[in-house]
């Protein structure tokens, strides 16, 4: 059985405050889950409770017990690293008001120039 402990009467106050008032639904959920945990609930019982499952409910805990609040909130996700630096991508906006109706041009140029290949899609996204 794991449960949360060592809460402070301050800590209670401000997850309760969270639970009602965040505007964000998942830091709620896992502020309410917090004070539950305290309130010693089973970790099936949080299963029940949020529906969600016993991995989400360990990655929680952890996540309170490393950061404490900041572990209620979502940390930024890397994501795929940028193909272009801006340098580049000033470039490419250039090249494309040069000749808009011509992104194979613009393609051609950018493989001869930097040797990387992208597509049609990416050059728009740009």
């Amino acid at each position: 059985m794991r449960f949360i402990k060592d809460l402070t009467p301050d800590t209670i106050k401000l997850l309760n405050r969270i639970y009602k008032q965040s505007s964000h639904y998942q830091v709620k959920q896992r502020a309410h889950c917090i004070l539950l945990s305290y309130e010693e609930k089973t970790i099936s019982e949080l299963m029940e409770i949020f529906q969600i499952s016993r991995r989400t409910i360990y990655n929680w805990m952890n996540d309170w017990e490393e950061y404490r609040l900041l572990g209620l909130y979502d940390r930024s996700v890397r994501g795929r690293k940028p193909i272009f630096n801006e340098l580049q991508e000033l470039q490419i906006k250039e090249w494309v008001k040069q000749s808009p109706k011509n992104l194979k041009k613009v393609l051609s140029q950018i493989e001869e120039l930097w040797k990387i290949t992208v597509s049609k899609d990416t050059l728009k996204r740009i």
